[in-house]
């Protein structure tokens, strides 16, 4: 409930901050390509504004955003079912209701698929298959076909269905926020936000499959637009306090979290040495921030800098493989109490910058493995070791 505040025989409103169930519109100041010509991937550089929002920002923290789904995907649905999308639903338990269209467009997931929505689905189709990939003895071909398939597979796969559109959709999860690494800092720029997305495209079971936000955002949003944002903490991953040394590992987008690491020191003239690690796939065209982060170098803000670009030699060569090639010098970073973070793929990079940094210290520190592993997690235990990782 919205409280209120007697000042001077006035009543003033207190305004509820902006959250994420109460996001706000951030309009798109900036929307650019920043792969070169010439490479397989797409990532947008986005600027928003947070102008008369209230809201802020720590380095290390994340940005959600509320996507709408892609309106290609919602028509094919509506055309499969030969549903109308005027028809009102109900969204909710308080008898909210929407225009079909708007709400698969903007309210509910329509992407992903779970066990609990073939298992609700099963009631209204006969069809042989879906009963048969429920049973317990194919819990793992179940699993295996909702990974990368969404609402629209299974509305064709498994017809004909006596469901009307209320009994579909009643079975659909809210839309969930997406949440990406800040890539600014807020003293760096008052009153933006900036992130770094790689638009997730890929083709699969058939069809051609789009991220639900990073498309999104790569194909459907102009500068003039807004985006409903939130802000979200990230209690776990922040620059430490006074001027210690810092490691970065961000191959990748993973980069984002630490250009607003390294703008921030930049403005606050922090003494401690920095050493940042990126990785792509060619140097020509997968760069990000190339020309920044060089003349962050040459400004002293960045003491060093070291690149692996996987598709550029015979052999790939990656993130962890540059850590053991420079292994005694992370160590004494390390020995001398530097702050390791890491930020990316959570799958492989992460695990694979993990076991390497174990390597480091049990190659230098002369230790067992055992001992070398112990070592790591008490860095984690102390906050030394932090990782943002998805």
């Amino acid at each position: 409930m919205m409280s209120t505040t007697t000042v001077s025989s006035e009543v003033k409103k207190v305004v509820t901050p902006y959250s994420r169930t109460n996001p706000f519109p951030a309009k798109v100041l900036k929307n650019c390509n920043i792969n070169g010509t010439g490479s397989s991937k797409e990532t947008r550089h986005l600027e928003l504004s947070l102008e008369c929002s209230g809201l802020t920002y720590n380095p290390g923290d994340a940005l959600g955003i509320l996507p709408s789904n892609d309106p290609e995907l919602v028509t094919a649905i509506l055309e499969e079912m030969n549903w109308d999308g005027k028809t009102e639903v109900i969204i909710s338990k308080q008898g909210e209701t929407l225009p079909l269209l708007k709400a698969l467009t903007d309210y509910f997931e329509i992407t992903l698929l779970s066990k609990k929505i073939l298992q609700q689905a099963a009631q209204f189709t006969e069809n042989e298959d879906l009963h048969k990939l429920l049973s317990p003895e194919n819990a793992g071909q179940m699993k295996e076909y909702c990974y990368g398939r969404d609402l629209l597979d299974m509305l064709c796969d498994f017809g004909p269905w006596s469901a009307s559109a209320q009994d579909i959709v009643s079975m659909l999860r809210k839309m969930t926020a997406r949440l990406y690494s800040i890539a600014s800092s807020i003293t760096a720029h008052p009153g933006e936000v900036h992130l770094t997305i790689g638009a997730v495209r890929y083709h699969a079971h058939g069809r051609d499959r789009k991220g639900v936000c990073s498309v999104l955002v790569a194909e459907r949003v102009s500068e003039g637009d807004t985006l409903p944002v939130f802000v979200q903490p990230n209690k776990h991953f922040h620059l430490p306090q006074g001027d210690k040394d810092i490691i970065m590992i961000g191959p990748g987008t993973g980069i984002a979290p630490f250009r607003s690491f390294i703008e921030e020191r930049a403005v606050t003239k922090a003494q401690g040495r920095s050493w940042l690690f990126f990785g792509d796939q060619h140097a020509a065209c997968d760069y990000l921030y190339q020309d920044e982060f060089e003349q962050y170098q040459q400004d002293g803000v960045l003491t060093k800098i070291d690149t692996a670009f996987s598709r550029d030699t015979e052999k790939k060569v990656y993130v962890q493989h540059k850590m053991l090639e420079n292994s005694k010098e992370l160590f004494e970073w390390m020995e001398n109490g530097a702050y390791f973070f890491v930020c990316g793929d959570k799958s492989r990079m992460a695990k694979d910058v993990h076991n390497a940094l174990i390597e480091v210290f049990e190659k230098e520190g002369a230790m067992s493995r055992e001992d070398a592993e112990a070592y790591v997690n008490d860095l984690q235990k102390q906050g030394r070791y932090q990782r943002d990782v998805y």
